[in-house]
């Protein structure tokens, strides 16, 4: 696999440096700075490169090429917002770089309820517990008619939940939730977040997976013709949030996308975290079914709970077998004859990086831990499997 890390940008607070003495050759980024639905410019693209190869690196993966909103609803400017999309694949194919993750999840890219839950030994790790966003769906955010989305059982619970939270308990769980997008540290308002809500109040999961295909039917022969894979990024978490429509999280979505654009350039960025938060997919079996469409893989690990809480667990030790994925991952590589870029995908918070200003997810020794973690397993599955591969 090529190992590489993500990096925000110059703005980054973890800077090319600490990744490439963490052991990543290959950076994963975008060009935040420039709005969503602009077109990439070869300059802007060619600029970004030279910073990251004048640290010794290659930007190798693009997360994110990001979907404009009205072309996930498929109103407004969405038709030339697809145009400028096909102008930026063509830049940055012409760039050399090829392997372009998105995502399709309306307004926001993924959601924890906690971002600072404290394991045993005191490092920090992300967490979703249903409870608690119940607790702020209905009750803090009051999102319209979001009474109807839950049981009366829920939303008792939930407000036992909510009535243990002090006031600024309840003000960090909003500020958690609505943390906006990646490469970004600011928050939606409430009203900012129900304007958008009511964006979609007419877009169920049908209509939300006819856009997507459309989209690609669009997209996906421009890729095919510049020789560039499109991965896109499952749903975060693989169910609905804020009653907002979710088309990419199980293995049935996965089929319906695959089937309806059968071109190879549409493919998947393999996410072991987001896929394995929903129980019922089944992480081995997709790479049985879809590895010819794998460009991408995130290899992090969840722990479930119970049928209301999952967190982020160490890499090696969670719900998802690593081992038995990353030996299927070198088999599939083998058969293909390629090398997959994989990022260690979140990491714990350490007691080292802590009062720094960083993403949550994305310290640095909670990432180089990771790193260090998935090579060495990847090297003695190989050791293993020897002339196998």
């Amino acid at each position: 696999m090529q190992q590489t890390m993500r990096w925000f940008g110059p703005q980054d607070s973890v800077n090319l440096i600490d990744i490439k003495q963490a052991g990543a050759t290959g950076i994963v980024t975008a060009l935040h700075h420039i709005p969503v639905g602009d077109v990439w410019e070869v300059e802007e693209i060619q600029l970004r490169q030279e910073i990251i190869k004048n640290a010794g690196l290659e930007w190798t993966v693009v997360e994110s090429l990001p979907v404009h909103e009205e072309i996930k609803r498929a109103t407004g400017n969405y038709l030339q917002y697809i145009e400028n999309y096909k102008i930026s694949l063509k830049n940055l194919a012409e760039c050399g770089i090829k392997v372009i993750t998105y995502n399709f999840m309306p307004i926001l890219d993924w959601v924890r309820t906690n971002h600072n839950f404290v394991n045993k030994d005191g490092s920090k790790a992300l967490l979703y517990n249903q409870e608690a966003f119940t607790y702020f769906d209905v009750f803090l955010l009051k999102r319209p008619n979001s009474e109807n989305d839950y049981s009366d059982l829920e939303k008792e619970k939930a407000l036992e939940f909510g009535n243990t939270l002090s006031e600024s308990e309840k003000e960090l769980l909003f500020k958690n939730v609505l943390l906006g997008l990646p490469g970004s540290k600011i928050n939606f308002t409430a009203e900012q977040i129900l304007s958008l809500l009511d964006n979609y109040a007419s877009i169920d999961n049908a209509k939300l997976r006819e856009n997507l295909i459309f989209f690609l039917s669009e997209v996906a022969p421009v890729a095919e013709k510049y020789g560039s894979k499109l991965a896109i990024h499952p749903d975060d978490p693989p169910f609905s949030v804020m009653g907002l429509p979710r088309i990419v999280s199980t293995e049935d979505d996965l089929k319906a996308i695959f089937e309806a654009v059968p071109l190879l350039a549409n493919g998947l960025c393999y996410c072991t975290g987001s896929l394995g938060a929903n129980t019922q997919n089944n992480l081995e079996k997709i790479i049985d079914d879809y590895g010819d469409r794998i460009h991408f893989l995130h290899l992090r690990n969840t722990i479930r709970e119970n049928e209301n809480i999952f967190r982020e667990s160490e890499h090696l030790y969670g719900d998802a077998k690593m081992e038995v994925i990353i030996e299927k991952i070198l088999l599939l590589m083998n058969t293909r004859k390629i090398g997959l870029p994989m990022r260690p995908d979140h990491g714990f918070l350490h007691a080292i990086d802590e009062g720094k200003e960083q993403y949550p997810g994305y310290s640095l020794v909670g990432r180089l831990k990771g790193l260090a973690e998935l090579r060495g397993l990847e090297m003695g599955i190989a050791y293993k499997l020897g002339n196998a591969i």
